[in-house]
């Protein structure tokens, strides 16, 4: 197997420096186009770092679009994904296994509006009951996510793009009704329980 570097080349529309999206791993930067030697076969690849996994990928470019790499999102659509943030959340009434295998494929998607409506659906404020741990490793994958997407559009820190995910979150108008209905069930059930 032999490897040829090619230091600043674009091919099927990406190029070397530039970030992008990787469905199954979100946000990561093309560091070099390599042309290996494989069982014969010349095969042209994208190396793809990403950082914060300390993790390197290798995608040939004719696969790219077919495994869905994509460009990051417009400002635009981070607007969006931040308006679907304040929208009001729907979980379907099917079993949690069920719910689970969607949102799993919806974060896989690569899909920025698809994978903030999994953080939507599954954010839970403080006076909310807690979520289990399953739902927690999903809610904690679509917000990664989410973070490190619209940090780099916006180029901001993740912590910068966290509070403007928070801040969205707490828009949302069941956030808001849902705390104070819940509070005040609570002051009811403590008086009975006190009567």
């Amino acid at each position: 197997m032999t490897t040829a570097k090619k230091t600043t080349a674009a091919r099927q529309g990406f190029k070397t420096g530039e970030a992008i999206v990787y469905p199954a791993h979100g946000v990561g930067r093309i560091t070099a186009i390599e042309e290996q030697e494989i069982a014969g076969y010349k095969l042209e690849l994208f190396v793809v770092s990403f950082e914060k996994d300390k993790m390197v990928l290798r995608v040939p470019t004719a696969k790219a679009n077919s495994v869905g790499m994509r460009k990051l999102a417009e400002p635009e659509l981070v607007k969006k994904a931040l308006d679907v943030l304040t929208g009001r959340a729907r979980v379907k009434r099917t079993m949690w296994s069920r719910r689970a295998q969607e949102y799993e494929a919806k974060i896989n998607s690569g899909d920025l509006i698809a994978v903030t409506e999994v953080v939507r659906d599954l954010f839970r404020s403080d006076a909310q009951p807690e979520q289990s741990y399953s739902e927690r490793q999903l809610y904690e994958a679509a917000l990664d996510r989410v973070v490190r997407e619209i940090a780099a559009v916006n180029r901001i820190t993740d912590t910068e793009s966290l509070k403007l995910i928070e801040q969205s979150l707490a828009k949302s108008p069941r956030r808001a009704k849902g705390a104070e209905a819940e509070a005040d069930g609570e002051d009811l059930q403590d008086e009975a329980e006190a009567a």
